[in-house]
This record gives C-alpha cells, sequence and structure tokens, in this order.
C-alpha cells in the first residue's frame, strides 16, 4: 500500500517538471519562429473571415441617396417666366393706310397676338432673349405642349369690280369724269348727288335695300332715286355681261361740302362712308388727244400707302378740285388705345387655381 503511493507520488512530480520544461522552450523561441508560426495561422482566419463575410447580405444605402439619385433622372424644374405676352389689337387698314369700317361703322381690328409657347408648355424666345410671337402659319404649343394645328380657312369669294375711265351722270350731265378703281372685292358702292343725297349700291342684298332690276348691264350700273336717274360708265365691263340686279338704298340726310357728284366704295351700309381716291389716269396707246376735263370734275387721287407699322388718321372733307391736304402716316403705337399685357401661363397657373372651362 505504501509502496503505490510513493510510485503515484513519483508520477506527478515527473509530469510537472516536463510540463515546466515545455512552457521553457517555447518562451525561449527566437522571433523569427514565431512570426512563422503567426503566418501559417493567418491565412486560416482570414479564410474563415472571408467566407463568414459571404454569407451575410450587403447593407441597404440610405434613403437620402436614393433619392438624390432619382432626382438626377427627372426633368429640372421650370424658373423662368410665366406669363404670356399679348400684344393689343391693332387698326385693320385699308390701301391708304386708313382704319377699315365693319358694315356699322365700327373700326375694325386685327386680334391680339399672342406669345408661342414651346414643347413644354412655357413662355418661347429666342437665342436673344426676346419673345416669339405666334403667326398665321405657326401657333406654337398649348400649355399641354400639344402642337397647335392651324385652321385652314376656306378665302370666302371675292367679287371684282374694275372702273376704267369711268364717267358718273347725272340725269344725263356729267359730274365726274376719269374714274379709275379696281375694286378687290366689291361690298358697297356710293353715288353721291348734291340735294339728292347718297345711294348705296351693292349686287347683295342687306338690311334697308330695294332691289333694282338690270341695274347692272355690261358696262354701265343705272339706278333710280325718285326723279332722279345716276348712272356710272366705264370702258370695261363691271361684273359680267349678263344683266343683274342692285339693291339700292338712299341716304337723303347725309352731305358732303361739294357742289358736284362724289363717287365711292367700300364696307359700310351707313355714315360714315368711305370715299378712297381714284388710281391716276393712264392715256392708251390709241386713244385721241383730247382736252383735259375741269378740274371739278376730276377725282380725288389716291393716296400712296404708308410703311409697315405705320397708318394714316382721317382728315378733313374738301371739295373735289380742291387739294386736299396730306394727311401723314403716323406710328401705329401712338393710336393705340391699350398696351401690351402679359396673360399667366396656364400650365403654372393652374397649380394654384382651378383649371376655368372653355367654350
Amino acid at each position: 500500500m505504501a509502496m503505490r503511493r510513493l510510485l503515484a507520488l513519483a508520477g506527478v512530480v515527473v509530469l510537472t517538471g516536463w510540463q515546466a520544461k515545455a512552457q521553457q522552450a517555447v518562451a525561449e523561441a527566437t522571433p523569427a519562429q514565431q512570426q512563422l508560426a503567426a503566418s501559417t495561422a493567418a491565412p486560416v482566419a482570414g479564410a474563415s473571415a472571408s467566407s463568414a463575410a459571404a454569407d451575410v447580405p450587403p447593407a441597404p444605402k440610405p434613403a437620402e441617396a436614393t433619392k438624390e439619385k432619382k432626382g438626377k433622372n427627372k426633368k429640372d424644374t421650370y424658373t423662368g417666366p410665366d406669363t404670356i405676352i399679348e400684344l393689343p389689337a391693332t387698326p385693320m387698314l385699308d390701301e391708304q393706310g386708313m382704319q377699315r369700317l365693319d358694315p356699322d361703322g365700327k373700326p375694325m381690328w386685327n386680334p391680339p397676338v399672342k406669345q408661342q409657347r414651346d414643347k413644354h408648355g412655357h413662355p418661347l424666345f429666342d437665342e436673344n432673349g426676346k419673345p416669339v410671337f405666334q403667326t398665321k402659319t405657326d401657333m406654337g404649343y398649348d400649355e399641354h405642349g400639344k402642337k397647335i394645328k392651324v385652321a385652314k380657312e376656306k378665302e370666302p369669294k371675292k367679287i371684282p369690280v374694275s372702273v376704267a375711265r369711268g364717267t358718273l351722270t347725272v340725269d344725263g350731265m356729267t359730274g365726274k369724269a376719269a374714274l379709275n378703281y379696281d375694286i378687290a372685292d366689291l361690298k358697297f358702292i356710293y353715288l353721291y348727288a348734291p340735294g339728292i343725297g347718297v345711294a348705296i349700291v351693292s349686287n347683295e342684298p342687306f338690311q334697308g335695300a330695294v332691289e333694282q332690276k338690270n341695274a347692272f348691264n355690261a358696262k354701265t350700273l343705272t339706278v333710280t332715286v325718285g326723279e332722279h336717274t345716276l348712272q356710272l360708265a366705264s370702258d370695261k365691263p363691271l361684273l359680267g355681261k349678263k344683266p343683274e340686279s342692285a339693291y339700292v338704298m338712299i341716304d337723303r340726310q347725309f352731305t358732303l361740302p361739294s357742289r358736284f357728284p362724289v363717287m365711292g366704295y367700300g364696307t359700310v351700309r351707313k355714315a360714315p362712308y368711305q370715299w378712297p381716291g381714284a388710281k391716276p389716269y393712264t392715256r392708251e396707246a390709241d386713244a385721241e388727244d383730247a382736252p383735259p376735263p375741269p378740274a371739278d370734275l376730276m377725282p380725288t387721287q389716291l393716296l400712296s400707302p404708308c410703311p409697315a407699322g405705320q397708318m394714316r388718321k382721317p382728315g378733313p372733307p374738301v371739295l373735289p378740285g380742291q387739294t386736299a391736304p396730306v394727311q401723314p402716316c403716323v406710328p401705329i403705337k401712338t393710336v393705340e388705345a391699350a398696351p401690351a399685357k402679359a396673360v399667366a401661363s396656364t400650365a403654372d397657373a393652374g397649380k394654384s387655381a382651378p383649371a376655368q372651362p372653355t367654350n
């Protein structure tokens, strides 16, 4: 028994001594040996770390970065002008530069001109920053970016009338001579005689007119006013070879400061009437030389047209044969009643106000 205890004690002492020697050997190892052991263990640790990282899903990107990336794909916010410039209406002029009148005697105006829109519905400007306005052939785009189609309007049928070396007589007596008119579209012809008034003549019916059959007959126009006969004779046919009716209305209250008859034409059926000048007389090659008519029998000459952007104001009436004061051409801007105005863009205004219904 005692022998066994002694052997066990001796074994423990020997084992303890071996462990102490092993620890001392490790501590006395060189630095190069320690580095070699570390390098041998490093790949194993790195491989395990890489396999662990591959199993972990990537972290989601911040919400702010995602929004910023999406914003680059969208169109930039428009920060330019949001108003459509609209020019005021301008007077509608005749061949002499005077403002035209409608059948009721009211001045006629050209419609206002608006600025074009681009494909995004915003006001359109050129490379110099000036607004681009609509034309008859290019209307631009609407507030929704849709191309505005130009409506093809059928031009109404015109009835041209040419009076060549015409003569106006009253009861057979010459009242005017050397009448030369090129009427692009016949509306009304005015035949005035002192003491009788003015006869408004048309080839189409109109309110207050009375039909006189066969009044237009080849080269002559003959109308009857009470017991008086007014006749316009031309070297060329007026309407056609066949006789046609004329519709006549008499205005006995209208007077002119003239002792001789006067002829005119225009688009109104009541005063104030238009009395455009006649073209200069052109002598034909086979015409015989004859003394010129008296000055009182000669019509007022047609004025030269005004330059673009200008017009003439109506001047005071004068007696035939007298020298009429020539009215100067003035810029249209000086006679405009309303200045240019800006119209809010519908596309931008719709953000703050509800859209209005259109008819």
